[in-house]
């Protein structure tokens, strides 16, 4: 469990252990499942909280909302399944523990309630048949039901079971996706359901809902450009809209954005919708058409949408208050953006043409944002104030403002020997 939460952002960490505080309350069975074992395994940073319950997830989702803050994305009434979204901005999954029974490719699917076990064994790659038991008893206790730490070994995506991709066509599309994501190879058994599976056109079933989830894994990846250039090269972005193809996918908008995300300082929690600024990139040589279709394709929600149009005009606006003559100390620069969403600073940073603003943005990331860091609680503690209420927030920025626009000292001229002393 320790090795886990090491992989995990503070947001993600408090995110999970908000879950571990109300599954004790309502004495039920959570299990951490899927991706975040499988990043932690890969080494890759952990993008899904997976969370499976042993019953229906409805009581912990509802006490989430009432207690956590967390409010409701999306919902799947079928599947007993909920996408949530934390104060922090962490973004999770509640699910029902389940076996699904498919009577045709693509047919909603007869929903059983199962055990952790049961469920485990019916998905999709072994390299997801993965939990950690979040009870206080059995807390770190590591389930791997069909082998998967072993395809992990061997660099294997492997099929839980032989119908994997038959029964649910969006699998196709998630297996394409984890080969890029992970390098692995596919095994001799999993490489003729794939081959069968597009042989029989399996990816035209797939459904909306499974492409808006799947685009939305990509968009937060830090770097998504090779995942979509290998679905152009297995043909899956027509399914996103008619005529998506290698010239509408801006790759040096994306070689662009990786860049200015290597200024941000290691370590250092920025908030940042991605999703929205992955949007944003892609979507740079589409045109209007291209984007209508492309939001009825996914099914996109209203929130999504609104954050991927607003972008360039909150661009505009940041602009206009970098370079004003009046940000003449570091400490207004750093106010002027500390509050501001990273998608805004990269894109706003990729396109000005104003040396002042990029200095600005830079100075900023480089050596603003790294100085706030340093200040801490403790600082405020010893100033006689609460570290969480509104004067000790107050007075952190204060000490953070005093820290930026202290003069630097200058270096000690080393004494010099005098024989003559």
């Amino acid at each position: 469990m320790f090795m886990l939460e090491s992989h995990l952002s503070q947001a993600q960490n408090f995110a999970v252990g908000e879950v571990q505080r109300l599954m004790a309350k309502l004495q039920i069975n959570v299990f951490l499942t899927g991706g975040a074992l499988r990043d932690m395994l890969a080494s890759l940073p952990v993008r899904d909280l997976n969370f499976t319950v042993e019953g229906s997830p409805s009581r912990l989702v509802k006490a989430l909302e009432k207690e956590a803050g967390v409010y409701v994305v999306n919902s799947d009434e079928v599947r007993k399944s909920f996408e949530i979204a934390f104060p922090n901005g962490v973004l999770a999954e509640v699910s029902m523990a389940r076996v699904e029974k498919f009577s045709k490719p693509g047919a909603k699917p007869k929903v059983i309630p199962a055990t952790i076990h049961e469920d485990l064994r019916g998905r999709d790659f072994t390299i997801n048949c993965l939990a950690i038991s979040l009870a206080q008893g059995s807390r770190g206790l590591l389930l791997d039901p069909t082998n998967g730490l072993s395809d992990f070994a061997l660099r294997e995506l492997r099929t839980a079971t032989s119908h994997a991709l038959m029964d649910e066509p969006s699998r196709v599309l998630k297996l394409v996706t984890l080969q890029a994501r992970l390098g692995f190879q596919l095994d001799d058994r999993t490489r003729r359901q794939y081959q069968n599976a597009r042989e029989a056109g399996i990816e035209k079933l797939i459904p909306a809902e499974a492409l808006r989830r799947e685009i939305i894994k990509i968009g937060e990846e830090f770097n998504p450009l090779p995942i979509l250039e290998t679905l152009e090269k297995e043909g899956f972005l027509e399914l996103f809209f008619a005529g998506f193809n290698g010239a509408k996918l801006n790759p040096a908008g994306f070689q662009r954005l990786h860049k200015l995300r290597g200024l941000a300082p290691f370590g250092v929690q920025i908030k940042e919708d991605r999703f929205a600024l992955f949007l944003h990139t892609i979507s740079e040589k589409w045109t209007p058409k291209d984007k209508q279709a492309f939001v009825n394709q996914c099914k996109l929600s209203r929130r999504e949408v609104d954050a991927w149009k607003q972008i360039d005009a909150k661009v505009r606006s940041l602009e206009t208050t970098l370079k004003s003559a009046k940000l003449q100390k570091p400490s207004l620069v750093y106010a002027a953006l500390a509050d501001v969403p990273a998608e805004i600073i990269f894109v706003l940073l990729g396109k000005t043409s104003l040396r002042l603003v990029q200095d600005r943005i830079k100075n900023f990331l480089q050596k603003y944002l790294p100085a706030a860091v340093e200040i801490t609680g403790e600082d405020v503690l010893r100033e006689g104030a609460d570290p969480l209420s509104p004067k000790g927030q107050k007075l952190r920025k204060q000490l953070i403002a005093a820290r930026l626009d202290a003069r630097p000292r200058r270096a000690a001229t080393d004494s010099v020997y005098n024989p003559q002393a």
